[in-house]
């Protein structure tokens, strides 16, 4: 089967695009030989020896010579495409010609139609002064021996498409801040108060029974502390974002509770000294009207810190502003200044001061 050639005419709207389509078919391998520039200029210098095709009265689209001949060389004397092509090219068009063989013959289209083929149709009619750029372009095609053309037509599609871009959010921040509360709570306390009252009136077999039992009495002492425990609530919750959640969450913590174990340590030994810290109290304090219970706690008190091992050996003058201090806060009933003397008496009792 012989190889079919086959030319492209294609006709640009100014001569850079030309140029610009002919760079690119020699870029692809096709020989700069089987390309060939045309434009009106061509055919002028003809007319200047003896061509009247485009200069007389003679119409390009019968006469035998000049553009209007030279594409009906091409494309056939009764092919109308030869009259476009002749009138794209004297409006100032540049055509470029191409000829090749069958398998290259689409590749060749294409190159000339991406640098700017006009639509000769239209440019033909009249439109070229509107100086239109239009996304058609037209490449004039002529099989070999047959005189016909193939003009491919392309079509550009818009396509639209869509992409997410950001615009803006929002940042929620949270912090955890303190502050300081205080509250006010009632604390009670108890005192083992002991009482002795001298009675006169005589035994019973029930007294001796008592007397004769061995055993101790316990009196515990309570008082109240303050208990600070923590308990966290959620107050409000923040959703942000585009799908709501719901969190639980179970917050612990350790909390400190302080116990306090009392034990009376004072000494039995103050029994023995009771008659004398009441005769005290007689000479001293019962003119007042005072009780002598009233006072047994400081008498106590005296004998107790006397046998302390932290005054061991100190002068009452050495500890007294101590056990002011000590005595006012342990009994904050108690005046220190009215119950001075019997404290200080039982101090004495110990230490040998007193007789």
């Amino acid at each position: 089967m012989p190889n079919t050639t086959t030319t492209l005419v294609a006709v640009f709207q100014n001569q850079a695009a030309a140029e610009n389509a002919k760079r690119e078919l020699i870029q692809e391998g096709f020989d700069e030989n089987e390309i060939q520039f045309t434009n009106a200029g061509t055919f002028t210098s003809d007319a200047a020896s003896g061509n009247t095709a485009l200069t007389g009265n003679t119409s390009a689209h019968s006469a035998g010579h000049g553009i209007g001949g030279w594409f009906r060389s091409m494309f056939g004397f009764d092919n109308e495409d030869s009259g476009y092509y002749s009138e794209a090219l004297q409006r100032g068009g540049t055509a470029i010609t191409v000829t090749t063989n069958e398998a290259r013959a689409d590749r060749a289209a294409d190159i000339l139609n991406q640098y700017g083929a006009i639509d000769v149709n239209e440019r033909g009619q009249g439109y070229a002064e509107q100086e239109r750029v239009t996304t058609r372009g037209e490449v004039g095609r002529i099989e070999g021996d047959r005189g016909e053309a193939t003009i491919p037509i392309v079509e550009e599609e818009l396509a639209v498409g869509k992409r997410a871009v950001r615009r803006g959010g929002v940042r929620v921040i949270s912090t955890v801040v303190e502050r300081p509360v205080e509250e006010q709570v009632t604390l009670r306390e108890e005192t083992v108060r002991v009482d002795r009252h001298p009675v006169n009136r005589p035994a019973t077999e029930a007294d001796f029974a008592a007397a004769s039992r061995s055993g101790a009495i316990e009196v515990t002492e309570m008082k109240e502390e303050a208990v600070v425990s923590k308990d966290a609530r959620v107050v409000e919750e923040v959703r942000v974002g585009k799908e709501t959640t719901e969190r639980t969450e179970t917050v612990r913590d350790t909390v400190r509770r302080t116990e306090v174990k009392t034990e009376d340590i004072r000494s039995e030994g103050t029994a023995s000294y009771r008659d004398d810290f009441r005769r005290d109290f007689d000479a001293r304090y019962k003119a007042s009207g005072d009780q002598f219970d009233t006072y047994m706690p400081a008498y106590d008190y005296g004998y107790r810190m006397a046998g302390d091992a932290r005054y061991k050996g100190k002068r009452w003058e050495d500890v007294e502003d101590t056990l002011k201090t000590d005595f006012v806060r342990t009994n904050p009933t108690s005046s220190w200044d009215r119950t001075k003397g019997a404290v200080r008496y039982g101090w004495e009792k110990v230490t040998g001061k007193r007789s």
